[in-house]
């Protein structure tokens, strides 16, 4: 019998699986009012608003898109999640895209995400984020 997730895990399994399903209002019920996403070192996209109307494109335009998490770290409400994407706006073949895993911080506050950061899946990053040591 499998562990259950502590809340803040359960909330970005629940946004990975509403991103994956092309769900954005089910998604939009998972942030918060003020939530940013975060993409590299690109300015923040602030606010429950301006995401949904984000997502809507994006699960328009890629429609396939998919995270496929690899492992799972979490720590005072801060979730860490090492993966792969499929279908996403790279265009790039499916074995390669498979082959290239990032990271995704998200901030989790009372069951919602607060925000939803991409960083690049490097040594520093996992070691900082707790993603080292899982197997």
């Amino acid at each position: 019998m499998s562990a259950v997730p502590r809340p803040s895990v359960a909330a970005v399994i629940g946004f990975i699986d509403r991103i994956n399903h092309g769900d954005v209002d089910g998604l939009s019920r998972l942030m918060t009012e003020d939530h940013e996403l975060r993409v590299f070192d690109e300015p923040p996209l602030a606010g429950r608003e301006a995401n949904v109307a984000a997502w809507r494109g994006y699960a328009g335009a890629f429609p396939d898109y998919c995270i496929h998490p690899h492992r799972i770290a979490e720590a005072d409400g801060r979730v860490a999640v090492q993966g792969h994407t499929t279908g996403s706006h790279l265009g790039l073949p499916e074995a390669e895209e498979r082959g290239r895993t990032l990271i995704w911080i998200a901030d989790v506050v009372e069951g919602a995400l607060r925000s939803w950061t991409l960083v690049e899946d490097s040594a520093a990053n996992r070691a900082r984020l707790g993603l080292d040591d899982l197997a």
